[in-house]
């Protein structure tokens, strides 16, 4: 079940709203849509102002959710972060459902204010156990005290909301009593859960009451006079909708909060469907267009900040108005963005499919002739499905689709004004247009409109759209008889034939986008590199100041390259992943570009994405392709501008070099243009090194004896000179001359016992070493005083850092209500001495007080994880047979 999950859920969704739209249509007979708008006009504006000021104040109490969430988890944030972010999200959340929905932006908000993974897991599990248990208080005390009748025809077990009420309050009761008597944490779906505080439970089941109360205000003062209904008991029918419409999963319950309320209130009107309208428009649209025109404000002073000269007043103040504001847009403002578009492709279909205002083609037929009017109303629709496709493109944040959508834009707001004068229309997509305006920079990414792959949820919100705009068609003109000759009926009055063609058309602009999906060429699993590709890949390489890209030189690895070809993914194959090697090399902007490209791949050919050893302040970048995240480790980086080998903390390193110096052992570095006179004796030490360790050679993620690879890089090597030199005299540990870098010309007398190639980054920021061999009967700590010399060397040479690599499954965090890998790779890493010395490379990197930051898996999750792993394992260990064998 849960690998097919990603597939059932969309479906379950299709499903549930098909079957509200056919009750919503037989519950719909006796309305009539003009008499709606009428009702919808009739409404007074004090109404809608007070609906306003609630809805205001309902997203304020909403910020309670993440304040006593941050509070529980106890990281340090400051009221205006935590309410952004909660404001961002919820009027993302509740606008867009779960396609476009802010738990992303909430999730990359958080981690970019240093809120650990495991953190921000239990902030979200908090937040969804105290709206639940809001539900049931406030749900189960209004359904008991103030009961409703359930319908017969739905042919229920229940009369009335009593006895679901009693089972609601006594699930809060339940929680509240686990939160005052337990102390240890629960299973729950793979995390452990640690009960809050009975007083933090209280509160937080407090702010979620106060949320349902303002909602459901926001909607009572809206209701037609005639309503005939109490505000407490229509809070409890709302609240029933608002169940029924999270169990469905349909985007902001669209349809099912409707048919709930129609069907249950006792007065159903023409009015009551009026006011649900002007309450979409309210409660979900005004937020989502507030917080979109909040993101363009931000995007134009960092316009005009980075266009304004000199450091006057102007300057500052533009300075400090961004600086608190920016991190916020930069997150949210490309998926925000995708899903107002969306909103706006539904708003064109939606109204396409609908009949225009009786006056305003009066006034339309003395002003335009009707063939313009006709091709307004079909180009309306035909726009609105190009913007249900683009909000796709824009997802992946490709620049064509920006300009397409400014364009259709602009055009749409032509064809509103031009099909039936609807000037509201106009208006919303006019804000929409000139909000999208500043935020061009946020779409960079170069590709083919098509190139993004179409996934299942996707297809069911379009399907969704299609059926709703197809439902509206047949609500509105039921009464009109279905005839052939409706398809070439063109008049002012015929709002049905417009209808039917514009509805007819975007299936049509669908079927098409879906046939060229279909029709392009699969591709083919990428050759080995070219030598010209090597060669460019070898330049971006040189220009990494990260040194594991140099593991792209190794040979074994696959490369999709950037569009602008400045970054490349580099990639292995194994069973049904393709794994990269880090994060793609190459500037941010098209390393980012090159990773989106190496995800479209993999779902264009059906494997499964794995991102290997990816550094954390890139977790943005897997979170928006939604990835799950693992921790893998952590690499440790020795600071070198101030490493030495004085203190007392450095004891151990000044005896290994001491003791080095006594056995007769030196340090050199041999030349790239050298490595060839030396490679046979640097071979047999390397087979010498495999045989004693009854080891194969692994690959990927580390490097293999492969002598090209090594004729890239200067050789450090540890000598032993001949018997019958004389050796070096002992140095005092202490000794200030122990820390001088020892020449790199080699003796031919020497005779060479260790070796590593040398990793050098760019700019000197750091310094590595990858394939590291010793003969069997070298000193003890010849490999100790290996990296101790190249660090002693990378500090007088000017580099930045010197990388010990990972130390695998260190540093992950065991709390119980934390994921079960977790804890699972803390008890590997704490028991698994006999597989693998993960406890003792750690201490031994340690000897050199690096510094260490952690290392992640991106994977799609469920069960697509496990099987990465278990691909990544068998591609660094060079296969099932070498493993099994070893």
């Amino acid at each position: 079940m849960k690998q097919y999950s990603h597939i059932l859920k969309p479906l379950v969704t299709i499903a549930f709203f098909a079957i509200a739209m056919y009750l919503l249509h037989h519950e719909f007979k006796q309305y009539n849509v003009h008499e709606i708008a009428t009702s919808f006009h009739a409404i007074p504006i004090t109404a809608a102002i007070a609906a306003l000021f609630l809805t205001a104040c309902n997203y304020t109490v909403m910020i309670g959710y993440d304040w006593f969430g941050v509070k529980l988890v106890k990281h340090p944030l400051s009221l205006k972060q935590i309410s952004i972010a909660a404001l961002l999200y919820y009027a993302m959340s509740n606008s867009l459902g779960i396609l476009f929905g802010g738990a992303p932006v909430r999730a990359r908000l958080y981690s970019g204010w240093g809120m650990s993974s495991a953190e921000i897991m239990r902030l979200i599990l908090f937040i969804g156990v105290a709206f639940w248990i809001g539900l049931f208080c406030l749900g189960g005390l209004l359904f008991v005290v103030t009961p409703f009748d359930i319908p017969d025809r739905f042919h229920l077990p229940l009369a009335n909301s009593q006895p679901l009420g009693f089972i609601m309050l006594a699930l809060a009761g339940s929680y509240f009593a686990w939160c005052m008597l337990r102390r240890n944490p629960i299973h729950l779906r793979g995390v452990n859960f640690q009960p809050p505080p009975l007083r933090i439970a209280l509160a937080q089941s407090g702010v979620a009451m106060l949320d349902f109360l303002f909602a459901s205000a926001a909607l009572f003062v809206l209701l037609p006079e005639d309503a005939g209904i109490s505000f407490l008991p229509f809070t409890a029918i709302f609240l029933l909708a608002i169940i029924v419409s999270l169990l469905s999963h349909v985007p902001g319950g669209l349809g099912i909060l409707e048919l709930v309320l129609v069907t249950m209130l006792p007065e159903s009107s023409h009015g009551l469907v009026a006011s649900l309208l002007v309450y979409r428009v309210i409660y979900y649209l005004i937020p989502l267009l507030l917080a979109l025109t909040s993101i363009s404000a931000v995007s134009l002073v960092n316009l005009r900040r980075r266009n304004q000269q000199g450091t006057g007043t102007t300057a500052a103040k533009l300075q400090t108005l961004a600086s608190s504001a920016t991190t916020a847009a930069n997150v949210v403002a490309p998926r925000l963005i995708t899903g107002a578009i969306f909103v706006a492709g539904l708003v064109l279909l939606f109204s396409g499919s609908l009949p225009a205002t009786d006056g305003r083609m009066k006034l339309l037929r003395q002003a335009m002739p009707l063939p313009l009017v006709e091709i307004s109303h079909l180009a309306g629709s035909i726009i609105g499905a190009l913007l249900l496709i683009l909000a796709r493109a824009l997802q992946r944040r490709i620049d064509a689709a920006w300009t397409m959508t400014v364009g259709l834009l602009g055009i749409s707001v032509i064809t509103s004004l031009a099909k039936g004068f609807d000037y509201e229309e106009a208006i919303v997509l006019s804000i929409l247009l000139i909000a999208i305006l500043p935020c061009r920079s946020y779409f960079y990414r170069k590709g083919n409109l098509l190139a993004p792959s179409i996934s299942v949820g996707w297809l069911a919100s379009v399907a969704i759209a299609l059926g709703l705009s197809f439902w509206l068609v047949l609500f509105a003109f039921r009464h009109v008889e279905y005839s052939n000759q409706l398809w070439w009926e063109f008049a002012y009055r015929g709002d049905a034939p417009r209808s039917l063609r514009a509805l007819l058309a975007a299936a049509v602009v669908f079927a098409l986008v879906a046939v060229a999906k279909l029709l392009r060429s699969r591709p083919a699993v990428p050759p080995l590199p070219t030598e010209a590709e090597m060669a460019e890949v070898e330049s971006i390489v040189k220009d990494s100041e990260s040194t594991v890209a140099n593991l792209a030189l190794l040979g074994d690895k696959r490369f999709i390259f950037s569009d602008d070809r400045k970054a490349v993914a580099m990639f292995g194959c194994e069973g049904n992943s393709w794994i990269t090697m880090s994060d793609p090399i190459g500037p941010e902007k098209s390393a980012d570009n090159a990773a989106w490209k190496f995800r479209e791949a993999c779902d264009a050919i059906g494997v499964v994405p794995v991102f290997y050893q990816i550094a954390e302040q890139h977790l943005a970048r897997y979170i928006e392709m939604g990835m799950t995240m693992l921790k893998l480790g952590e690499e440790g980086r020795v600071p070198l501008e101030n490493f030495s080998l004085e203190g007392s903390h450095r004891k151990d390193l000044r005896r290994t070099k001491k003791k080095s110096n006594e056995a007769g052992l030196k340090f050199k570095i041999i030349p790239q243009a050298e490595v060839a006179t030396v490679m046979p004796r640097l071979k047999e030490i390397s087979d010498a090194w495999l045989g004693d360790k009854s080891a194969g050679e692994k690959g990927f993620s580390l490097g293999f004896f492969d002598q090209d690879y090594i004729a890239r890089y200067d050789i450090a090597v540890i000598v032993r000179p001949n018997p019958t030199a004389t050796l070096a005299p002992n140095v005092e540990p202490d000794d200030p001359k122990a820390e001088e870098v020892p020449n790199t010309s080699l003796d031919p007398a020497d005779q060479i016992i260790a070796f590593a190639n040398i990793w050098r980054g760019a700019n000197q920021v750091e310094l590595s070493i990858d394939l590291m061999r010793y003969i069997p009967d070298a000193p003890h700590g010849v490999m100790e005083l290996l990296f101790l010399e190249l660090m002693l060397y990378g500090r007088s040479e000017g580099f930045g850092y010197f990388s010990l690599g990972m130390a695998p499954l260190s540093g992950v965090d065991p709390h119980p209500l934390g994921p079960r890998w977790n804890r699972l790779s803390n008890l590997i890493f704490r028991h698994g001495e006999h597989f693998y010395n993960f406890q003792g490379l750690r201490a031994y990197k340690n000897k050199f007080a690096p510094e260490w930051s952690p290392k992640y898996l991106a994977a799609p999750g469920g069960l697509a994880t496990a099987r990465a792993l278990t691909d990544v394992v068998t591609l660094i260990g060079g296969g099932l047979r070498k493993i099994l064998h070893r």
